[in-house]
């Protein structure tokens, strides 16, 4: 199993994109849940939401306590100590940032000795042309993930969820692209997950 947690603000698009991924599993024949977790609802506030992916039905209902990857959105939230974005971090997690810093900055801010993949998700998404770094991230992490979750079946779910705005869909696509691309052009065999 695949245990994924998302870090966000309210109004970022977390549960959007756990969401979408687990839709896109299950489309390729995978067992998947995707669920948020958050306070009282506002706009800005630290969200939290899941993702799991099996290649068997998933029987857990809680949250991720212990997850393979962690998403962060807002890197701002890697110094609030409240949010607890590293914990539970296991030796081969991998640590995927929405910063404009690279991984060995990163590492020296937080001092996490596991794997940490900074994307420049905020850049990548105004240059689609949309304001949220959240498909550029999932982009990234269909990168990261075994093939059975294929980045053509996550443009399937942009393409349904969007279909009925084609200015939107059109951005929304190509910060996918964007976010995957930038996973490819990296390392991408040394941070590889599988469904073991």
């Amino acid at each position: 199993m695949i245990e994924i947690r998302w870090h966000g603000r309210g109004g970022q698009g977390a549960k959007t994109v756990a969401q979408l991924l687990a839709a896109a599993a299950l489309r390729g024949g995978l067992w998947a849940q995707a669920f948020p977790e958050y306070g009282p609802e506002r706009s800005g506030a630290p969200v939290r939401a899941f993702t799991r992916i099996d290649r068997k039905e998933i029987r857990l209902h809680c949250g991720v306590y212990q997850p393979d990857l962690v998403i962060v959105l807002d890197p701002k939230l890697l110094e609030a100590k409240e949010v607890g974005v590293l914990e539970g971090l296991k030796r081969h997690s991998i640590l995927v940032v929405n910063s404009p810093k690279s991984s060995s900055e990163l590492r020296e801010q937080i001092k996490f000795s596991g794997r940490i993949v900074a994307v420049d998700a905020t850049r990548l998404a105004r240059e689609a042309g949309t304001r949220f770094a959240n498909v550029v991230l999932l982009g990234a992490l269909a990168a990261l993930l075994p093939a059975q979750i294929a980045l053509s079946a996550l443009e399937q779910e942009l393409k349904t969820t969007l279909s009925d705005k084609p200015k939107a869909l059109e951005a929304n696509l190509a910060a996918l692209r964007a976010g995957f691309e930038a996973i490819q052009q990296t390392d991408a065999e040394e941070v590889e997950v599988s469904l073991c």
